[in-house]
């Protein structure tokens, strides 16, 4: 049982989102949110998701790794609205 390549290009867009067991990696434009969990069993299961996390992994360093980045991202930009509801 092979699993199929998910389409996942990191810092491409704010839409992607790819499921390994209840772990999502989310893709944004500065950055990647991986958030949940995974076990990765002893078994063929387990090694097919352990495989996908690395090719995914292995996408995001690549793609760090080709650009020039700064130290740290500068913080987000907040911006305080009234309240709509009183």
């Amino acid at each position: 049982m092979t699993a199929k390549k998910p389409a996942f290009a990191p810092f491409e867009n704010e839409a992607d989102v790819v499921q390994v067991g209840h772990l999502a990696l989310e893709n944004r434009l500065d950055r990647v949110t991986i958030s949940g969990d995974v076990d990765l069993t002893a078994d063929r299961r387990g090694l097919e998701q352990a495989r996908l996390l690395q090719t995914l992994l292995g996408q995001i360093v690549a793609s760090l790794e080709a650009r020039d980045l700064p130290e740290t991202l500068p913080a987000p930009a907040v911006k305080t609205v009234s309240n709509p509801f009183g």
